[in-house]
């Protein structure tokens, strides 16, 4: 984020950072002041539902969410808001927990997943049932070619996801054209 905050393009560049949760919202505008980017004008935080989104028609060059989209209701209206706010030529790039598709990694990370995460989150935060959601939320969320073509669906082109760690993690990606 560093080099969009450059001073060249300080004035020119808009990112906004948007969230349904206030409190999320200020965890995250208290960490980049800490991390000495929440002064600046191009950062514009607000409130608001990836599932009705208030920015105009063709109006941002890029659309990232990470680690939300599986927590929404309506995965193809938050993916219609995406296409929609996008210019043509911009890109929607997404960071989410996925499925595993190594077989026998995929049975270890099962086992771990709905034993281990839940257990070491109640034993940390005290909270079992929120750690239990997360893995649950990972299992309904669509596996990784089901995404792309619901992506594609929504009007993009171009869609591809990569693998991370063995499909814990994948990253979609699509353009507006």
């Amino acid at each position: 984020m560093q080099d969009v905050l450059d001073d060249d393009l300080i004035e020119e560049t808009r990112i906004y950072v948007c969230d349904i949760n206030p409190n999320m919202l200020g965890v995250g505008k208290k960490r980049a002041e800490e991390r000495g980017f929440g002064l600046e004008k191009s950062l514009v935080w607000v409130e608001g539902d990836a599932e009705a989104l208030s920015f105009e028609d063709n109006s941002m060059d890029g659309y990232t969410i990470a680690f939300g989209i599986r927590n929404v209701t309506h995965i193809e209206k938050v993916l219609a808001e995406a296409y929609r706010v996008l210019k043509r030529g911009g890109r929607f790039l997404c960071l989410e927990l996925s499925h595993v598709d190594i077989p026998v990694y995929k049975d270890l990370y099962d086992v771990y997943s709905f034993s281990v995460i839940p257990a070491v989150g109640e034993l940390v935060t005290g909270d079992r049932e929120s750690y239990q959601y997360l893995v649950e939320s990972v299992r309904r969320f669509p596996p990784q070619e089901q995404f792309a073509k619901m992506i594609a669906d929504a009007g993009f082109q171009k869609v591809e996801y990569e693998n991370l760690v063995g499909g814990v993690v994948a990253i979609h990606s699509g353009v507006k054209f």
